[in-house]
This record gives structure tokens, sequence and C-alpha cells, in this order.
């Protein structure tokens, strides 16, 4: 199993926007970009136009665990920073984990069908 980080720092985010590709669906949108170490970093964010903290603290989670338990699909050596849109207010897990997996293929990073 490999090791990641969470991206933290606003300047980190910030360059992550500026300089990476995105790709986006209807829950999720992701930024990626290399980052030149051997681990990934990954960032979440959800708006307060999502809802309480409540809300947003779960969907946090719920982005965080569908990225932990599929890491080994994921290359080495990236940023990632996942947004969490409106309509992703409510979702249960396997829709977030599917919307997740479903974004690393459109940035090309997973190959697996699923």
């Amino acid at each position: 199993m490999k090791y990641s980080e969470s991206l933290k720092k606003n300047r980190e985010f910030q360059q992550v926007y500026k300089n990476g590709r995105s790709a986006a669906n209807r829950l999720l949108v992701m930024y990626e970009m290399e980052n030149g170490l051997g681990k990934n970093r990954l960032g979440v964010s959800v708006s307060k136009k999502v809802g309480n903290s409540i809300v947003r603290h779960r969907l946090t989670r719920l982005i965080r665990e569908s990225y932990r338990l599929n890491e080994e699909m994921f290359p080495c050596g990236r940023d990632i920073v996942v947004i969490a849109r409106v309509s992703a207010k409510g979702k249960g897990y396997r829709e977030i984990e599917s919307a997740l997996l479903h974004l690393g293929r459109l940035h090309g990073m997973i190959n697996i069908n699923l």
C-alpha cells in the first residue's frame, strides 16, 4: 500500500488550480498535476454552498475514504485536489467512490474499466 499525504496550505491548492489539469462529473471536480515527489498528496475542498459543517465534513470523509481504499490504482507522484459539488450532498459512499474513480479514468490515471 502506498502512503499519501494531505494538501493543507492554500498556496499548495492554488498551485494545483493554476498548473493542473481538471476534469469534472456530476458530483465532483478533480484537478491533478505532477509533484515530483514519490508520493501522492490529496486535497479535498467542500464549499459552504454544499451545506452546514456536518454535511461538509461527511463529504470530506467519504472522499478521503474512497481515495484511501482505491489508492493503489492511482500512480505515485501526483497532487490531487477533489472539489465536491452541491449535487454530492446526501450521496452515499458507493456514488462518491464511483465518481472519484470515473475522474481518475478521465485523467488517464486509472486504466481499469469498472
